[in-house]
């Protein structure tokens, strides 16, 4: 039979009785007005026709549905709208299956919910990640899923937003199984459930919760919220499901969903949404065929370097780590097989993909050994003649085609580039520690990199599954740029009349997960002390500069490292010193500066003014191409609050990305 059509992006075709209804809307399926059309017109023709016996849903590509079309937030409504189609599906007198192959979330996921069978592919999952956008699940989610999986298990994956694997679903009571071909298998359930009763998941009764249990879970998706109204809300809603007929909780939760999408702060999250499309759109390369990576050299395995080795390895990367000593070599493959231990034991990794990660890795100390490598990362000492000798000796070795990418923090790549005779194949990757971790990584374009190196060097950082800003060179690239400007009115502030703990307390009411202060002893404050001792001689006089942070290092207190820092750490735990204060006091009567109070708006303004003016002045010299990438670097480097936007965001300096 031919195939039938019914939208732009939805399709059909007959198998012994089976409506098999195809959305084909790439790259994800997301659930425009078409495809919200088309599936209702689908439904209609099933209705009407005696010989069909049942629907299957699946969806093309990688994707089932990807959720709605955020695109259409703020403008008016199309109809059919997204819970009209879900309520049509649930009610509808015939099996009505999905075969979810890839991807089911958000209003996917919720049309998942409301079909009357659920077979998931080998490489699907389910999520309801509204909460990421500042929303919470319009369309029946937060009173369907407690009746599927039970109220503690809803909490939990609405709540955080994250996404189940399809093994997980089935555990859960979200999947009904999972089969290697799940459109067969769809087509068979709908056949065995032809003329029978079905199962309809808002006719469930919530299933009876441990009330101790229930508060562990909201407690711990409060907890990770830092502020931020919309998991909080999705909780409520989770709970009240128990309570409420379905056409009771659906009325709350649209009502809820559509006063969180009208929100500043959802504004925010949508902005930071797009502003990450945005950084993975570059026009210059869209036709730069990237170099293939095979395999990665790592030069150096202390933390940053190791971070960068596991990221690589459970990426599918074989990776070569070099050290100067065989021993050190041998700490190396420790220091990274103890990291890869420590996923296993959290369960993010099996047994056998350590073991994989592991054959792929070799660590030695005989720099020949790079001969073999794509692409080598340095991850040494950040001294300029350390690097610039050591990018001279890569050069000998490593093919004329790899690459060489330095991860400095505060150094000129260019100057290091010059140590090659090839500058166009140097790049820079700055990772973030710990590297393994953080999803941050400033892709710097150097003067002379070529524009497949950078093409190259993008496809790796998102084989990592890491989020990469391309930026200029300058000082400190973009986020320690800012990060400098905002540490440096901080402690403006601290001479004017604030203290350490008010500062910190108002960032971290702010949102940021720790105050700079407190941040500033977790890392160590002699890195800082070096950089400003190395500019010292060519410090403008006349430009503001204060003492106490040096002060604090000669009296040997470098931070939680060795206990004593911008607090004290007797047995870890961090509380307020005398001695900083004293230190501080003395600071400002030698200034002669009379302090003052703070509120702690005022702590948080002047704190945003700083970024947003060091991040102006690095659009105005293109070292940052668009506001949003500032924004993502300092919300996933620096702990920037999300749900504000980021700095640029927070002041209205953007608009990019709105709906």
């Amino acid at each position: 039979m031919p195939e039938m059509r019914f939208s732009q992006s939805v399709s059909a075709r007959l198998d012994g009785g089976v409506l098999v209804v195809t959305i084909n809307n790439p790259p994800v399926n997301v659930l425009s007005a078409h495809v919200r059309a088309g599936l209702i017109a689908a439904l209609d023709h099933a209705a009407d026709a005696p010989n069909i016996v049942g629907l299957v849903i699946s969806g093309t590509g990688r994707a089932f549905i990807g959720g709605a079309d955020i695109k259409e937030f703020g403008k008016p409504p199309v109809v059919p709208m997204l819970p009209q189609v879900i309520d049509r599906i649930e009610a509808f007198e015939k099996p009505t299956i999905c075969a979810v192959n890839g991807v089911a979330l958000g209003g996917g996921c919720e049309v998942v919910l409301a079909c009357h069978g659920r077979i998931a592919g080998e490489a699907a999952s389910f999520g309801l990640p509204e909460v990421k956008l500042g929303i919470v699940p319009g369309a029946g989610g937060t009173q369907r899923l407690p009746r599927l999986i039970g109220t503690v298990a809803a909490i939990d994956l609405i709540g955080t937003g994250r996404a189940v694997k399809a093994g997980e679903a089935v555990a859960l009571g979200l999947a009904d199984a999972v089969a290697a071909d799940p459109l067969a298998a769809a087509v068979t359930a709908v056949r065995d459930n032809a003329g029978g009763a079905l199962r309809r998941t808002g006719n469930i009764d919530v299933p009876a919760a441990d009330p101790e249990a229930v508060s562990a879970a909201e407690a711990k998706v409060i907890a990770r919220s830092r502020g931020q109204s919309a998991p909080a809300e999705a909780v409520r809603l989770v709970k009240a499901a128990a309570g409420l007929s379905l056409e009771q909780g659906l009325a709350e939760e649209r009502a809820t969903f559509l006063r969180l999408r009208d929100s500043e702060e959802s504004a925010a999250l949508r902005h930071v949404f797009f502003a990450e499309r945005a950084a993975g759109k570059v026009e210059a390369l869209a036709d730069i065929a990237p170099r293939p990576i095979e395999t990665v050299g790592i030069v150096g395995t202390g933390l940053m370097g190791s971070g960068i080795a596991v990221s690589a390895l459970t990426s599918g990367y074989r990776v070569i780590a070099l050290e100067q000593t065989p021993e050190a070599a041998e700490s190396g493959r420790e220091r990274i097989a103890g990291i890869l231990d420590k996923a296993v034991q959290s369960r993010r990794m099996t047994a056998e993909g350590r073991e994989a990660c592991l054959a792929r890795l070799e660590a030695t100390a005989e720099i020949k050994a790079l001969e073999t490598t794509d692409l080598v990362v340095e991850a040494v000492f950040d001294d300029l003649s350390v690097k610039t000798e050591l990018f001279r000796r890569l050069d000998g070795i490593v093919a004329p085609g790899a690459i060489l990418a330095t991860n400095t923090s505060y150094l000129n790549p260019d100057a290091i580039a010059t140590a090659t005779a090839d500058p166009s194949r140097v790049v820079g990757l700055h990772f973030f520690s710990p590297a393994n971790v953080m999803r941050l990584v400033e892709v710097v374009d150097c003067a002379r990199t070529a524009p497949e190196v950078l093409a190259s060097v993008l496809a790796f950082v998102k084989r990592l599954g890491k989020l990469a800003i391309i930026c200029g060179v300058t000082e400190g690239f973009i986020g320690n740029r800012v990060f400098s400007a905002y540490r440096r009115e901080a402690e403006f502030m601290l001479e004017d009349g604030a203290l350490p703990q008010e500062i910190d307390a108002a960032l971290e009411g702010y949102g940021f997960p720790m105050g700079i202060f407190a941040v500033n002893d977790m890392a160590g404050l002699e890195i800082a002390w070096a950089r400003r001792k190395r500019l010292a001689a060519t410090r403008d006089p006349a430009v503001r500069y204060v003492e106490i942070a040096d002060r604090l290092c000669e009296a040997g207190r470098l931070g939680r490292k060795n206990g004593l820092g911008w607090y004290a750490y007797p047995d870890g735990a961090r509380t307020v010193d005398p001695a900083v204060t004293a230190v501080i006091e003395a600071a400002r009567a030698e200034k002669n500066i009379a302090p003052r109070a703070f509120t702690k708006d005022e702590i948080i303004a002047r704190l945003l003014k700083a970024m947003v003016e060091e991040g102006t002045a690095l659009l105005a010299e293109g070292v940052a191409a668009r506001p949003g990438d500032i924004d993502l670097v300092m919300i996933n480097g620096y702990g920037f609050p999300a749900h504000k936007g980021g700095p640029m965001f927070s002041v209205g300096q953007n608009t990019e990305g709105t709906i």
